[in-house]
């Protein structure tokens, strides 16, 4: 299990959840589970991304569940998620409709966000039941569905094998990464986020990412490296917002076009100018307003006992 390194201080410092929870896998697979605001309001899942935690989502949740119901959860072997065996884009959709499943009633609908890997769950998920009855609108951040080696510019160069084949060593590596230290910022900084970034972002980002094991880090870069979802962005036929920083250097912004162009009801396309991989952290107010935005358009909270008088109805 992931140490907890988050920040303590600032807007970078996860709020305490109303409750939290266990959601228990397919495989048996324990994720731990954070709910946020009020009962009855509409409701937003997070999923976050490669060696991330609930802790990476803290300014949107802390936004959001203001007057929004935040579901946000640690993916299998982050944060405070035990690692699993199971290292596949399967059990991540299997993971998220556990999720759904213990946080949503029957048939109650959300906006689904992810980021990163977190993108790549929902593509996943993009066909399963549990999916289809709780999704009523999906953002995707920071993400893509195929080619994330041989598209990623962390390596500078012309693209092709050897650019390739140094991205892979490098994003594969079994090394730890040690302490968070100015070089270590350093190198996180230029590798996912954008050059303008802020001391307090990249300080936030660095001890989250830090405190992903290195087995983990490891076994999900194998997934990652042969990712394969573009059956996913078909089967994703929600309305679905895309967002991409224009300095992301992990998933550049040539995935979320190819997303967009996909997609069979995309409702736009954000690219960030200046802003690198870690768009929740680098900028927050876009990114949560794209989530509100998408739950003020698509999800319908009614009052108690009027979904029964309206099936009565008919309606």
């Amino acid at each position: 299990m992931t140490r907890l390194m988050h920040v303590k201080q600032g807007p970078y410092a996860p709020p305490v959840p109303v409750r939290e929870l266990t959601a228990v896998s397919a495989d048996g697979a324990r994720l731990h589970v954070e709910v946020h605001g009020a009962e009855g309001s509409p409701t937003v899942v997070l999923a976050h991304g490669w060696t991330c935690s609930t802790a990476y989502w803290a300014a949107q949740i802390r936004d959001l569940a203001v007057d929004h119901r935040v579901i946000a959860y640690d993916q299998r072997g982050h944060g405070r998620s035990p690692a699993s065996a199971a290292c596949t884009t399967d059990a991540l959709a299997d993971d998220l409709e556990a999720v759904l499943a213990a946080t949503l009633a029957p048939g109650e609908k959300a906006v689904l966000a992810g980021h990163s890997m977190g993108g790549m769950t929902l593509m996943a998920a993009s066909a399963r039941a549990g999916f289809r009855e709780h999704a009523a609108a999906v953002l995707l951040c920071s993400t893509g569905s195929s080619r994330l080696v041989a598209e990623a510019l962390v390596v500078p160069g012309r693209p092709g094998r050897a650019r390739t084949w140094l991205t892979r060593k490098i994003l594969g590596s079994r090394a730890p990464l040690g302490p968070v230290t100015p070089i270590a910022r350093r190198i996180l900084k230029y590798a996912t986020m954008g050059p303008g970034s802020a001391p307090a972002m990249v300080e936030a980002c660095a001890r989250i990412v830090h405190a992903c094991p290195t087995r983990v880090r490891y076994a999900w870069s194998h997934v990652l490296d042969s990712l394969d979802l573009d059956h996913g962005v078909r089967e994703l036929t929600v309305p679905t917002a895309v967002v991409v920083g224009t300095a992301d250097r992990m998933t550049p912004p040539v995935h979320a076009r190819a997303l967009a162009a996909a997609l069979p009801d995309c409702v736009g396309v954000t690219e960030l100018t200046g802003v690198g991989h870690m768009a929740p952290v680098e900028a927050p107010d876009a990114v949560t307003a794209r989530i509100r935005a998408l739950a003020a358009a698509y999800v319908r909270v009614e009052p108690d006992g009027l979904w029964d008088e309206l099936e009565e109805a008919g309606a």
